[in-house]
């Protein structure tokens, strides 16, 4: 990260007046969840972002690094839900460095806007205000903002966020008055991801790592529709943690805000490092939990299984820890190298483990096993357990290499007839594997490549396909007629 602290730009207004659209058009990406009902974002949503201003000269203009934070809309809290909503606008506009008031071109200036003003102008920090959608009011360009500028602001800029107007003057205008800072990518931080079914404790999971109030807390299923995001150091190694929605079963997920919902969480698998899973432990053996482990597997990702509401138990409840790990073990035995452990945001417990926890997984997933050992591993496991297969079509597994870029523990073996190698022989050497070099709590990836260019199956993932001749893998040779002999065009002359 830059030494320099990086600016925070707040977009706060009413509910509906564009500020997720204006978000997600300066971040050139569908960050925020965009949809025609007001009060859809609950969370503040903060994203980094990059910025070139037009520069007049003949040198190249420097880019320049913010954070942006996209809030709730402001408006009268009905009930305690409302009221920690309303609070984190607060909180959002107290840590930015501006604040951008949004509201819209073709409303009135309601109450609503000139709370949000006015909390703005409480914060001493510097205000903009934006209206937006000026598509639907093109006269308003033509007669000036006085009425505007009775909220006190006295930068304004007009926007269309759907015409894409006016975002570059804004910008143009935010990096003038913020400083220069440029946000260098940190490769050795540790990205951790919250998954589970809804209403199984990630959020206050997430607060309790985080240790502020980040996201909204709530005894109500899918309270997050965003993925939250927060960054902390632990150890002198940098963690971000990512908190998502729920994962419904298919049959229960909804159309529109919940299926982005839903694909957030996804794409936050393929981004983490280390997923935690977290399971209720007042619903345990729940079918989609299993799933959701499975796609973590299958995304080669590290994982760690988090019994969750570990205080909610009953004292008289006769189950213990020591009783509920076999069954858990069972329900997940597709992944018996992934941890567990039974947490308690409320009570602390085993919170800082988790921690612990991932940072040793991280660094089992950056271990590299030198290729002549591999292959010492290799003739050990072929030895003492030569693979099966068909009548002369038996598997013979020759080599073995490590995937040197790859940030998943991938291992390529060359072999051939390795399309007959059965699923529970690649079981074996997954497990003699892990007992001879660790890798505990983190997938790990063994691709069978055939050794004859002829042969299709086996391919990695990692390499281009092979080109394929049509005649290879023929066995009848061909033969040219000599006026003395026969010569074959696939055998050597002396």
């Amino acid at each position: 990260m830059s030494k320099k602290k990086a600016p925070i730009i707040a977009i706060v207004g009413r509910a509906n007046v564009g500020k997720s659209s204006l978000f997600n058009a300066i971040l050139h990406r569908r960050e925020a969840i965009v949809a025609m009902e007001a009060g859809t974002t609950r969370d503040s949503i903060t994203a980094r972002a990059s910025y070139t201003p037009d520069t007049l000269d003949t040198g190249e203009a420097e880019e320049q690094h913010f954070w942006l934070v996209d809030t709730a809309g402001m408006k009268a809290a009905e009930d305690e839900f409302e009221l920690t909503i309303q609070e984190q606008i607060t909180e959002a506009a107290a840590a930015a460095d501006v604040i951008w008031v949004l509201v819209e071109a073709d409303v009135m200036i309601t109450e609503e806007d000139r709370r949000v003003a006015k909390l703005a102008h409480r914060s001493g920090k510097p205000v903009v205000l934006v209206i937006n959608k000026i598509d639907k009011n093109r006269r308003l360009m033509r007669q000036g903002f006085d009425e505007y500028r009775r909220l006190g602001i006295s930068d304004i800029f007009a926007t269309s966020t759907k015409q894409g107007e006016g975002i570059r003057p804004l910008l143009d205008h935010l990096i003038s008055i913020i400083p220069k800072v440029v946000i260098d990518e940190d490769d050795d931080r540790l990205h951790i991801a919250l998954l589970g079914r809804p209403n199984v404790g990630k959020s206050a999971l997430f607060n309790s790592l985080a240790k502020k109030q980040q996201a909204i807390v709530a005894d109500r299923a899918g309270t997050t529709r965003d993925v939250n995001r927060a960054v902390i150091r632990y150890q002198s190694q940098e963690i971000e943690l990512m908190d998502t929605a729920g994962i419904r079963r298919s049959g229960k997920i909804g159309q529109g805000i919940e299926h982005f919902s839903v694909l957030r969480s996804l794409q936050a698998i393929e981004q983490a490092d280390v997923c935690l899973l977290l399971i209720d432990v007042n619903e345990l053996s729940v079918g989609l939990d299993q799933k959701i482990a499975g796609m973590i597997k299958e995304a080669g990702k590290g994982l760690v299984i988090v019994v969750s509401k570990w205080d909610s138990l009953d004292e008289k409840t006769p189950f213990s820890r020591d009783e509920m790990a076999p069954q858990i073990a069972h329900d997940f035995d597709f992944v018996p190298w992934a941890p567990l452990i039974f947490t308690s945001s409320v009570t602390g417990q085993n919170v800082t483990k988790l921690f612990d926890l991932a940072m040793q997984i991280k660094a089992q997933r950056a271990k590299r096993i030198p290729t002549a050992e591999l292959n010492r591993y290799l003739r050990e496991v072929v030895t003492k357990h030569p693979p099966a297969g068909l009548k002369n079509r038996a598997p013979k597994l020759n080599y073995m290499v490590q995937e040197d870029d790859n940030p998943i523990p991938a291992f390529k073996i060359f072999g051939s007839q390795t399309k007959f190698l059965h699923w529970s022989y690649r079981r074996y050497m997954e497990r003699v594997l892990r007992e001879k070099y660790g890798y505990e709590g983190t997938a790990i990836q063994l691709w069978f490549i055939e050794k004859h260019v002829g042969h299709r199956h086996g391919n990695s993932p990692t390499l281009a396909p092979r080109k394929h001749n049509s005649l290879a893998g023929s066995k009848r040779p061909i033969v040219k007629k000599s006026g003395k002999r026969s010569i074959s065009s696939n055998t050597k002359q002396d």
